[in-house]
């Protein structure tokens, strides 16, 4: 890593373009400056591009020339990735009276709702993939009279930065896609909040900080996955006359409508009230479960043994949750929502039952020495723990198990799954007792997964911006007390969820209640925020005001 180091610090020197690229700088041990500065190399690669064009810069009025805003969203993505997993309902959730909204694509259509979705609530829908030209695609967005120009792609694949370069509107905004600085002085602002950019740490960006309300991430879920608003949980009825409390996350069964199979079979309401102690206080907080009383699980283990699409409970059709690819290709990848009747259970990915299950669902390059090293130790701290991880990608496998071999974790302790389609890969959230984020770079996306899943996710915020988004989403979820101060503050929530089982059920029922009363899911309300966000960048400018942080 040294070394590393010391050669981005003379290719800097000598004006030349970094080894490291921009979106993966986070992962190395450099400075914000070092960061900036490489990002900044890549932002005059893109001026030296468009000055071969010798385009004379584009004028832009001071006054709306109308009654609204025209704001055009640019990105690589409208299709089946996940910034449009995240965002395809805002273009359509914005307020026509106060914004005209443009989505200009810079990839061809692939086919998938994601991207009709976009076009078809999008009050303008321009394919830019069929003007390659730089020059002439600005002059379009510049010839609409956009106001405000979105770059949700920053260094990912599929960025035309050229764009941006050439200015052709009068407020440049970076949002969502890419996780840090463009560090372009053709960028005015980048979209984030109080908690992911505090503004002790504004000196890591080229743009000036513009705060959204709460945090600046944004899910769809509750229109991708509506089934996954409630759930039952499946206990043999011999087995409930011995227990008064059921597990909720090892057999589960999960259905936009819950009423034949809950109308057909013998249903218990199972509710406790924990006296949760956090931060010294303690709360008491109510735990319900639904509980659908079988009067044997055979049919269910055995379609599962043996891989069976469905079978029959009692009368009632019901799906194996890891079939879905099988049934409805367009379910399977969050297009639709599935109308089966889906039963997930941890028999199905090889989990232990009555084990915890820390979990982590991201790319395996996010988990450096010092997070497996804590991951580690709680397992050794936790009686029956193991950690739940993917192959993410398989060659990665090997080399995380021979690591945390070395630093003594129990055999078995480590269980990985394969990648998932992302409907599956949402609801088998449920099945982990607590996600445990990597915070050299977090959980985006991932993040934003398994807490709609109902999953705790424990934290540790750096000072990156792919390391703080975590904190955010859990600070506007409403759970401060998952975001860690240290990594041994981080083990020790991450264990006494493991162990304290008053205090990891009531932190499982305040995750799943905030899921749909927090603003994180609200696709509503967040386009309203932008758009408040929008008005005050074009007041700025249009008034001649320096451009400035907007934090207020």
């Amino acid at each position: 890593m040294k070394k590393l180091v010391t050669i981005v610090a003379d290719q800097l020197e000598k004006n030349r373009l970094p080894s490291v690229h921009p979106h993966h700088s986070m992962l190395y041990p450099l400075s914000h400056e070092f960061r900036k500065a490489i990002a900044s190399r890549h932002a005059n690669l893109c001026l030296e591009k468009i000055h071969v064009l010798h385009k004379p810069p584009y004028k832009h009025p001071k006054d709306l020339a109308g009654p609204r805003l025209r704001i055009g969203y640019v990105s690589s993505d409208f299709g089946n990735h996940p910034t449009s997993h995240l965002m395809q309902s805002i273009p359509g959730m914005h307020n026509k009276e106060n914004v005209e909204i443009f989505c200009y694509s810079l990839s061809a259509d692939d086919g998938t709702t994601f991207r009709s979705t976009i076009a078809s609530e999008s009050e303008h829908f321009i394919d830019l993939s069929l003007v390659p030209c730089n020059g002439k695609a600005a002059d379009r967005i510049n010839s609409d009279g956009i106001h405000i120009l979105i770059n949700m792609n920053g260094y990912t694949k599929g960025a035309r930065n050229e764009i941006f370069a050439l200015r052709p509107a009068p407020i440049q905004v970076m949002w969502l896609g890419y996780p840090g600085t463009s560090g372009a002085p053709f960028m005015d602002y980048i979209i984030t909040d109080r908690v992911t950019s505090p503004t002790e740490l504004a000196h890591q960006y080229s743009e000036k900080l513009a705060y959204m309300r709460h945090t600046f991430f944004i899910g769809d879920h509750r229109h991708m996955f509506p089934h996954l608003v409630e759930r039952v949980v499946i206990a043999h009825k011999q087995n409930m006359s011995k227990k008064t409390t059921v597990p909720d996350n090892v057999s589960i069964v999960n259905a936009a409508d819950l009423s034949p199979i809950i109308e057909k079979i013998e249903v218990k309401q199972i509710r406790e009230t924990i006296i949760a102690t956090s931060s010294g206080e303690a709360t008491p907080v109510e735990v319900a479960t639904t509980v659908l009383e079988l009067p044997t699980t055979t049919a269910i283990q055995n379609m599962i043994i043996t891989g069976q699409i469905q079978t029959s409970v009692s009368g009632i059709v019901v799906q194996n949750g890891l079939t879905t690819n099988q049934t409805n290709n367009k379910a399977a990848t969050g297009e639709e929502v599935p109308q089966s009747i889906l039963v997930t259970t941890r028999q199905q990915y090889g989990l232990p039952e009555d084990a915890i299950i820390y979990c982590n669902f991201n790319q395996l390059y996010k988990i450096d020495p010092v997070t497996l090293k804590m991951w580690v130790n709680i397992v050794k701290r936790v009686p029956k723990s193991v950690i739940w991880l993917l192959r993410f990608p398989a060659v990665g496998e090997a080399n995380v198990l021979a690591s945390a071999q070395q630093l003594g974790i129990p055999m078995g302790s480590i269980i990985f799954s394969n990648v998932a389609p992302k409907e599956e890969h949402v609801r088998r959230g449920q099945l982990a007792d607590v996600c445990l984020d990597t915070p050299l770079c977090n959980g985006h996306t991932t993040g934003m997964d398994v807490l709609y899943a109902g999953t705790p996710m424990v934290t540790l915020p750096g000072e990156t911006l792919a390391s703080r988004v975590a904190a955010s989403q859990l600070t506007t979820l409403g759970c401060p007390e998952l975001i860690a101060k240290s990594r041994r503050d981080y083990e020790e929530i991450a264990v006494r969820l493991g162990t304290d089982k008053e205090f990891l059920k009531a932190m499982r029922a305040k995750v799943w209640q905030a899921r749909t009363e927090s603003p994180l899911f609200n696709a509503k309300s967040y386009a309203a925020d932008l758009e408040n966000l929008f008005y005050k960048m074009w007041d700025r400018y249009a008034c001649g005001e320096k451009l400035d942080h907007i934090i207020d």
